[in-house]
């Protein structure tokens, strides 16, 4: 795993968000799977995942398969797809996939009402963060093209950092803003959100629309399983 250091608090975030005197609430920073639970992509991420395995000859993943290496970092993902095909051909694999996914980018979209949901939870304190297995590109670009930049006070990508489940990813995050374990929250719509978070010390929730099954959550411990985002944010802003 990559062991890139902690970087140093930034003072935009830190001077963005009020004092902990003004944010009585149980978490200080809120961290965001991308793909699945704020992004309603899992269905394109899992068809190009299948296209790209197919233009290189191996077997076709079902979609079940497909969909539950979504959140790790796409080298281990696509590994894990295709056990059998020899390591000389992962780098084409991983440029079948983007060619893939950047022709349907454009179709994908933040799922409805995941907007007012981040600006409210910014509005009353909470700090802000994306923790994805997505690429440093990969999530530039699409927080550009969906406007979100600003509503982040931090973010991490697995090709900067460890990929999930492994808990670099949030202890950056934390170093950064300056917040304990037991002041973060971790959403996200997959097991490997949710073992991370334990991983780090960290509380989790899961969203039950995204890529895995729900019920798979259960031994991960969440504190609540959000079955749409409306309910989500009833529920952070309720015990959050």
């Amino acid at each position: 795993m990559p062991t890139s250091a902690p970087a140093a608090p930034a003072a935009s975030a830190a001077s963005a968000a009020p004092p902990a005197a003004e944010r009585p609430r149980r978490f200080d920073l809120i961290a965001f799977d991308w793909d699945g639970t704020l992004f309603d992509s899992t269905a394109i991420i899992v068809r190009c995942l299948q296209e790209a395995v197919r233009d290189v000859g191996g077997p076709v993943p079902a979609d079940q398969d497909a969909a539950y290496v979504i959140g790790m970092g796409l080298p281990e993902a696509l590994a894990h797809l295709t056990p059998g095909l020899p390591p000389a051909a992962y780098p084409e694999l991983n440029r079948r996939y983007r060619y893939h996914y950047v022709r349907h980018q454009n179709d994908i979209s933040l799922f409805d009402g995941v907007l007012p949901m981040l600006e409210q939870l910014r509005a009353r304190g909470h700090w802000l963060a994306v923790a994805t297995g997505k690429s440093r590109r990969g999530l530039d670009e699409a927080l550009q093209a969906a406007a979100l930049r600003a509503l982040f006070h931090a973010t991490r990508t697995a090709d900067e950092t460890a990929g999930k489940p492994h808990p670099l990813m949030l202890h950056e995050l934390m170093a950064e803003l300056g917040v304990a374990p037991e002041r973060v929250l971790m959403v996200g719509d997959t097991t490997h959100d949710l073992q991370m978070a334990q991983n780090a010390g960290c509380a989790g929730v899961g969203v039950a629309y995204g890529a895995h099954d729900p019920q798979a959550f259960a031994t991960l411990q969440p504190l609540y399983v959000a079955p749409s985002v409306a309910q989500l944010h009833g529920w952070l802003l309720q015990s959050a």
